[in-house]
């Protein structure tokens, strides 16, 4: 069981047509930020389906899938790491996939790579094992995109688990942030903390709303009442 296996069976499944526009809607154009990445056209859950079959699928052997050109070789060889991770119960085996994942960061380069991934592996593995979250304020002041989206990603394992701290002061720290990516992703965690408590979300509206990116607070009052969106919106300006 290697990686060239796995690249044989994606092949097979192989869409030009998809892969077209695969590589708009992942903007791999020339100073886009998924510049140069290649798309064979697979879909995710055949994806998923391949993995499956490579859990044993060595570090070593992941390594080789994950610094392809090629963005379903990356994403098939993360997923296989996320169900490595799901997989195993000895703590010393999530540790070296995670150790294994923040190593790597440099190849999980695309908003899917990271959202399918890293509150499986990093989201869990700093719930479970009650480590310093530090590691997520040094890659929320990285100067590289999805190192700040795999910090804010990590904690949507913590919001599923009624733990909003870290959303909050890493969302803060992004009030700054100018991609569009990033507005996204952090609006999208502040509304999954609203979800699960409002008050802890109108409490950082109230507090931030005239601060806010404005695509941030659309995304994070999506699920309030109409007449709090409103609100919102307005007194923001």
């Amino acid at each position: 069981m290697d990686s060239k296996s796995i690249q044989k069976e994606l092949t097979k499944f192989a869409n030009k047509e998809k892969a077209k526009i695969l590589q708009g809607f992942f903007k791999t154009g020339k100073g886009e930020y998924g510049e140069g990445d290649i798309f064979l056209g697979i879909t995710v859950p055949t994806q998923r389906k391949i993995a499956q079959k490579y859990t044993s699928l060595s570090l070593n052997e992941i390594k080789k899938l994950l610094t392809s050109k090629i963005h379903e070789e990356r994403l098939t060889a993360l997923i296989i790491l996320t169900y490595k991770y799901e997989k195993t119960k000895k703590n010393i085996e999530k540790k070296e996939i995670y150790d294994f994942y923040l190593s790597n960061t440099k190849y999980i380069n695309n908003w899917d790579l990271v959202d399918v991934t890293t509150p499986k592996i990093i989201g869990n593995y700093l719930l479970e094992h009650k480590q310093s979250r530090k590691i997520l304020y040094t890659l929320a002041n990285s100067k590289n995109l999805w190192e700040k989206r795999i910090s804010i990603l990590a904690t949507f394992t913590f919001i599923k688990n009624n733990d909003f701290v870290d959303t909050i002061k890493i969302s803060e720290m992004f009030l700054s942030e100018e991609h569009d990516l990033m507005h996204k992703a952090t609006g999208w965690m502040l509304r999954e903390v609203g979800k699960k408590n409002e008050k802890e979300l109108t409490n950082f509206l109230d507090k931030h709303k005239k601060k806010m990116p404005r695509t941030m607070l659309r995304y994070s009052i999506e699920k309030l009442e109409e007449k709090k969106r409103k609100y919102y919106l307005n007194t923001s300006k």
